[in-house]
């Protein structure tokens, strides 16, 4: 899985959140322990296909789901944040 995206979040009750509209929207996902080179306020991230990546960014942003950033995984295997 290390060529998914990854979704930090700043709090659990929207990792939480952000997990039941990406499974209802049947984006195959999978919840995970935050990396530790990824500064976020929760210790849980959301991990999932770079194909889903339109739908995610565009469930998350419909939703008003706080993140602290999506990242993937450069070629040094240091983590990026898409978002800016």
């Amino acid at each position: 899985m290390d060529s998914w995206m990854l979704i930090a979040f700043d709090s659990t009750q929207q990792a939480l959140r952000a997990e039941m509209l990406l499974e209802y929207a049947d984006i195959d996902i999978d919840l995970c322990p935050t990396p530790k080179d990824i500064t976020a306020g929760c210790a849980l991230s959301i991990q999932f296909p770079p194909d889903d990546m339109l739908q995610v960014k565009e469930i998350i942003t419909q939703q008003h789901v706080e993140i602290r950033g999506i990242y993937y995984k450069d070629n040094l295997e240091k983590y990026r944040n898409i978002m800016g």
